[in-house]
């Protein structure tokens, strides 16, 4: 398993991935959790598809197996600028405004939304892989465009998976029950850190003692001098 991240201007770099996270985006929020969002019968896609979208995704054996989208908090594309804040203008009609307490703009704040993970992933360590290789995507995007802090509106129980792998994850504001599918959100940020994996593949390697006890330059010089 891997992870690939992209924008619009270079998803054609990446195949079919963008069309098939839109698919799985579809068979999960629609066809299982009966969202009110915009699709047809193989894609969701919503107005926050846009160019200023970033993207996440995992990959297994050529087929797409979960993704997120992320963007700015000062996203403005037309009359929408990102999720959260339109709902707490309340123009979206599922999400109540009392949502966000406060309204984030900010170049240094990133929203994520639409993550999703395969049901073909069935194992716990397949799914934790999957989660982990999309965040740290969603991580690097954020941090490469300068910001430090992401938020997202998810599920409450998935506060306790991202904290599993190693993420700072805290809850703002209240939470509250979705009419659609019945299950309990709110918003949650975490500072732009990767996976304490990621973090572990990061950390340099300190040299032996032995090492660097003696120059290598004046021993060359003795040997050959």
């Amino acid at each position: 398993m891997h992870g690939i991240t992209f924008d619009f201007c270079d998803l054609h770099r990446h195949g079919s991935a963008f069309v098939d996270f839109l698919a799985l985006r579809k068979k999960m929020f629609v066809d299982t959790l009966g969202w009110d969002v915009p699709h047809n019968e193989r894609l969701e896609m919503d107005q926050y598809d846009t160019p200023l979208a970033h993207y996440s995704v995992a990959v297994m054996d050529g087929q797409v197996v979960g993704g997120a989208r992320a963007m700015a908090t000062t996203a403005t594309w037309g009359e929408h600028t990102y999720m959260l804040r339109d709902a707490h203008s309340g123009k979206l009609p599922h999400i109540p405004p009392q949502v966000m307490s406060v309204e984030i703009a900010s170049p240094l704040v990133w929203e994520c939304t639409r993550l999703v993970i395969s049901d073909d992933l069935t194992t716990a360590a397949e799914r934790t892989e999957c989660l982990t290789l999309i965040v740290d995507g969603l991580v690097e995007m954020a941090r490469n465009n300068g910001a430090d802090t992401l938020i997202s509106l998810s599920p409450l129980p998935f506060m306790r998976a991202m904290r599993q792998v190693g993420y700072d994850v805290e809850r703002l504001g209240e939470a509250y029950r979705n009419d659609e599918d019945g299950r309990l959100y709110g918003v949650l940020k975490m500072p732009a850190e990767f996976s304490r994996a990621r973090r572990e593949r990061m950390r340099p390697i300190p040299f032996p003692a032995w090492a660097v006890a003696r120059p290598a330059v004046p021993a060359l010089v003795e040997a050959f001098g």
